[in-house]
């Protein structure tokens, strides 16, 4: 099946994933500029009105962009929206998307039939965030276009299913877009998610350590420094598994190794709701492809560094499918 025309104007096969709080204008923008899907979690714009002049000023500076680069126009931007029933300001969101027919719309956290059929309405396309094959399945026949297999490795609310296993699964089935999440900080990462079946690279962490990024400098620099031994996997603190930086756990005054068990009743996806420290403003989400990240950078220098990674690794294939392998 062939992609959505949406994605023609992309340099690299590369999702930018939402990041609540860190993503905002700024950096979809940038990312946007740079040549990748650019998006942002509709939550981080409190007030919700906040929501309206967030995408008044995405479309107006990239319209601008545009017109005055015909040659290399921006790429589409996302916008997130949790589909949980605790996200009480849902309709309201879409409502204002509606207004500026976002194109891509990433669900989180639940399927919503008639959400997809509002987004179809206004000419855009849906993208539904799944651990597992039978929850990918639920999403596109409740109208999904494509699915974001959250695979291990990746950051914040993650699954624990290896991307080889999970992408295969799927393929067997779907042939609509696919991006892959989990551990993807490198441009080789990206081709090899394509080598598994996937269309795209969705990658998130890496774009913490950005200047564009609203992120406090320890925590950009948290994933500067990081490795994937850093990364933690608990349910603690919102109720859903997620991965988070070790130091940030252990700067809350808590033990990385002996976390209890969180309470998915007692949760909230914005902040959580577990412990005084709250997730993503306290303790640090990462994915565990952060040791490929080695300082903080604008986003237009991290696309280049990934294309010349990614371009650099299809040549290295080339050469030894040459040599018999």
């Amino acid at each position: 099946m062939a992609l959505p025309p949406i994605f023609d104007n992309l340099r690299l096969p590369l999702i930018g994933s939402p990041l609540f709080i860190v993503s905002g204008p700024e950096l979809v923008i940038a990312q946007c500029k740079a040549g990748i899907v650019g998006s942002f979690p509709a939550l981080n714009a409190r007030p919700q009105t906040l929501l309206d002049e967030w995408l008044h000023q995405i479309t107006e500076e990239l319209a601008a962009h545009n017109r005055d680069n015909p040659d290399r126009p921006a790429a589409p931007y996302a916008v997130n929206q949790i589909v949980h029933k605790s996200n009480d300001r849902l309709e309201a969101d879409i409502a204002t998307c509606a207004k500026w027919q976002v194109p891509i719309t990433i669900t989180s956290l639940g399927a919503r039939e008639e959400l997809n059929q509002a987004v179809h309405a206004w000419g855009g396309i849906t993208l539904h965030d799944v651990i597992d094959d039978r929850f990918a399945r639920k999403a596109v026949e409740k109208g999904a276009d494509g699915l974001i297999p959250v695979a291990a490795g990746a950051g914040g609310h993650a699954g624990v299913t290896s991307p080889f296993a999970l992408v295969r699964e799927i393929r067997e089935w779907f042939d609509g877009p696919i991006a892959l999440s989990g551990s993807i900080g490198h441009g080789a990462s990206i081709l090899g998610a394509q080598a598994m079946g996937a269309d795209f690279g969705y990658m998130g962490s890496a774009f913490i350590a950005t200047k564009e990024a609203n992120a406090v400098e320890g925590y950009k620099q948290g994933i500067v420094e990081g490795v994937a031994s850093d990364i933690v996997y608990s349910d603690l603190f919102t109720g859903v598994h997620g991965n988070y930086l070790a130091p940030s756990i252990r700067a809350a005054g808590l033990d990385p190794q002996n976390l209890p068990k969180g309470d998915y009743s007692t949760m909230d996806f914005g902040s959580g709701g577990n412990t005084e420290k709250k997730a993503w403003k306290d303790i640090w989400g990462s994915g565990q492809g952060i040791g490929a990240i080695k300082n903080v950078q604008s986003v237009a220098e991290m696309v280049d560094r990934l294309e010349a990674e990614y371009r650099a690794a299809k040549a290295r294939l080339d050469v030894t499918y040459r040599q018999g392998w």
